[in-house]
């Protein structure tokens, strides 16, 4: 008894010296902030990152805070810092591109560096006009990247004084050789050739600048280098570096990243700046600018030696280390270039020159159109006029105001009613004495399905009604604001347009339908078809074929998808290959397939993707299915005079079809939601018409303004359809089932009768 009051006493006097010690323990963790240690989030990898690793052992070295790093994929680092700085789990300070920081400003994520900042005749000035936002500086610039001009020397020494000049070089240098390799279907490289002619990609008050004159006449002179075989179409980032590497491609417009995939090719090279344009009236391209800066979150910037590291980090010494180490472009301008260092020279030169990359908001939403426009003039599909102009409504679409807050009094009403709805059946069910009694019989099965209930519930069910409670508003996760069913509303009706028109949610419904029913078909006659054939007893080295036909299952459909798309590439394709040596041996004049220039075709390489990689698995399903097909009862068939197709049709299906129907409807919601295929091999090209609803969802989250409620409600949509044509396959199955027992029973009951 004593015992139990000393301890009550005890409970009672730690209760009350409670806030007292929390005081105690804030003071002392305001007085040691100098001590705590420091979070730095980066997307660095190999030299770069080595040479920030070697900065913060000087920082220790002298003293500092310890510092914690975390390195994260550059398309990923946006959207982590936005899930954990607002909840207080983010960084104190990052190192990411000068562009995102208008979107990080109305996310709430950085905050002006304040004291770190040592001054403007420290660095570049175009790299502090980078980082200035309404006269406040949001980050302290570290290194400078843009594309420049690569020469391979052993197939050319003197580079044309302009562009246009390029085209003289086709019959001085070897056969299958292109003059210049860049990816001129890619926004970000055209905005070089625009800038000369003096456009934009963002224009004022933050509009659409890809329109009118600049943009015409850039896009006919690349199309004018592409068609006189200047420069090689289709060409992405991979493609540009591995003509260079491998010699076919005299020169290249690339930035700093790829003089590190040079590394031990043995071509020698140099690097200059980018030709002027002789349609420009002679001025030169002007690249876009990017500003790598140290930026800071909003509690970071609250401490002296968060500032401090930031600092220290844009210090003239720690740009020597990344300029020597890691060979990046610094943006201080009292330090030096390394001697003798002619490719840090010319990045230098050419940054003289660029144009800093827009950092507002709006500029994240031009580049899907930018990329659709200048696409869609190169393939042929419309005039420049019309490319851009379409774009220009995209862009304006995408950028158009948010739907008004709605009233969330009707949502309530329909919340509480159903809350009562379930309270009342909960209490008839007590009253009636029923509830109490299953549930102490239930309990011992309830210990054994808990954890999985927690599982699901967490993993499956907490999503849905996120999702779906996300639907309902509109914006930004940090700025947005509720605005009950006008998401839906306006996917309905094709947020105002033609109900038909591309890009519409009925639209990308019927092509979302014929993807899921071409590609079932094809699965299911595929795998049935060679379940057949690999179930035959006389058949030698099966088993060998089964595990050659599984292997496109067992890899993951994500690098299939990309060795697919190199395939059908128009220039390079292994498909054009097989072209050209048809032609070669037998005489013929095909021409190579722009696969992703037509619908038809673009949509017919997704669906050949897809069911490389679906038939295996209806294969397999039926190699188990046909275990339950009795021998004798096909004996039998045998016996009667049935054909082997009658035995198959009238015998084997039927018996199989029960556990098939099953795998078809697993395949149909799988291919329904086939999104790796459709976003890597065709990526919705032509002109997005061959997306289907799910990377449509993904667009209007993650490159259209992260608008990711607009994007629930597809979520939602897509659920619902899903669930309907379950629901209603499973409510057939069960009236079918009622009729067969029915007949059964009735069966029985004449055959009882006679008896």
């Amino acid at each position: 008894m004593i015992r139990r009051r000393t301890a009550a006493r005890l409970a009672l006097a730690g209760l009350a010296l409670a806030p007292l010690l929390l005081g105690a323990g804030e003071a002392r963790a305001d007085e040691g902030d100098e001590a705590a240690t420091i979070q730095l989030w980066h997307a660095y990898r190999g030299a770069e990152e080595e040479a920030l690793q070697a900065i913060l052992e000087a920082h220790r070295a002298a003293g500092g805070p310890p510092v914690e790093t975390l390195a994260i994929p550059y398309d990923a680092f946006g959207s982590k810092l936005g899930a954990a700085i607002p909840l207080g789990e983010g960084p104190d300070l990052y190192i990411d591109s000068h562009e995102r920081l208008g979107d990080y400003r109305v996310r709430g994520i950085v905050a002006p560096v304040g004291d770190a900042f040592e001054g403007e005749a420290a660095f570049r000035s175009n790299a502090v006009q980078a980082v200035t936002l309404d006269d406040a500086i949001w980050g302290l610039p570290l290194s400078q990247k843009c594309v420049a001009l690569y020469v391979n020397q052993g197939l050319l020494k003197e580079v044309p004084a302009t562009l246009e000049g390029f085209a003289g070089l086709r019959d001085t240098l070897p056969e299958g050789v292109f003059p210049l390799a860049y990816e001129a279907q890619g926004a970000y490289v055209h905005s070089a050739l625009l800038g000369a002619f003096g456009g934009s990609l963002l224009g004022p008050d933050d509009s659409f600048g890809f329109v009118g004159d600049p943009a015409v006449r850039s896009l006919n002179l690349a199309r004018a280098l592409i068609d006189g075989g200047v420069v090689p179409s289709d060409a992405d980032g991979a493609l540009v570096t591995n003509l260079f590497r491998g010699g076919k491609a005299a020169t290249a417009i690339s930035g700093p990243w790829l003089a590190a995939d040079l590394e031990g090719s043995g071509i020698d090279y140099r690097v200059e700046l980018l030709p002027k344009v002789e349609a420009a009236d002679g001025a030169p391209m002007r690249p876009l600018l990017t500003v790598e800066a140290v930026m800071l979150s909003p509690e970071g910037a609250k401490r002296a030696d968060v500032r401090a590291l930031a600092r220290r980090i844009a210090g003239p010494e720690a740009a020597a280390l990344r300029q020597e180490r890691a060979r990046t472009l610094t943006a201080r301008a009292d330090v030096p270039l390394p001697p003798g260092d002619k490719l840090l020279a010319a990045f230098a030169a050419q940054a003289e020159v660029a144009t800093p990359m827009p950092s507002a908001p709006a500029m994240r939403a031009t580049w899907e159109p930018a990329n659709r426009a200048i696409k869609a003039f190169l393939r042929g599909e419309l005039d420049a006029e019309a490319a851009t102009e379409g774009a220009r409504k995209r862009f304006d679409d995408v950028r158009r105001p948010l739907p008004p807050p709605a009233s969330p009094t009707p949502l309530l009403i329909v919340v509480g009613l159903l809350l009562l709805y379930g309270a009342f059946s909960l209490v008839r069910q007590v009253r009636s004495g029923e509830l109490v009694p299953a549930l102490r019989r239930s309990i011992p099965a309830y210990r054994y399905v808990a954890h999985a209930v927690i599982t699901v519930g967490l993993l499956v069910i907490l999503p849905l009604v996120v999702g779906a409670a996300t639907s309902l508003w509109a914006g930004r996760p940090e700025t947005g604001h509720y605005v009950g069913l006008a998401n839906f509303v306006d996917i309905l009706t094709a947020r105002g347009g033609p109900l038909l028109a591309t890009g519409s949610f009925y639209v990308v419904l019927l092509v979302t339908l014929l993807w899921t029913l071409a590609n079932v078909f094809f699965h299911l006659a595929i795998g049935v078809s060679l379940g057949l054939v690999l179930s035959r007893p006389t058949m030698k080295l099966r088993g060998l074929y089964r595990v050659l036909l599984i292997i496109p299952w067992a890899v993951p459909n994500y690098v299939t998808a990309l060795a697919w798309k190199g395939m059908f590439h128009r220039q390079f394709g292994a498909v054009t290959g097989l072209i050209n040596a048809l032609n070669q041996t037998f005489g013929l004049s095909i021409e190579p397939i722009a696969w992703f220039s037509h619908f038809s075709t673009a949509f017919t390489a997704n669906l050949a993707t897809n069911v490389w990689l679906g038939f295996p698995f209806m294969m397999v399903v039926t190699l188990g299915a046909l275990t339950s097909v009795p021998g004798d009862v096909l004996e039998a068939a045998e016996v009667d005079g049935a054909t082997r197709w009658q035995r198959m049709w009238q015998v084997t299906l039927p018996i199989i079809r029960p556990t098939l129907l099953p795998a078809v409807t697993l395949g149909a919601i799988w291919t329904f939601n086939m999104f790796n295929v459709v976003f890597l091999v065709s990526g919705g090209e032509p002109d997005g018409t061959t997306d289907i609803l799910v990377s449509e969802a993904y667009r209007w989250a993650f490159t259209r303004e992260a608008q990711y409620g607009y994007a629930a409600a597809y979520a939602v949509l897509i659920f619902l359809m899903l669930a309907s044509v379950t629901r209603l396959g499973e409510w057939k199955a069960g009236r079918r089932a009622a009729r067969e027992a029915a007949a059964a029973r009735a069966a029985q009951a004449v055959e009882g009768g006679g008896h």
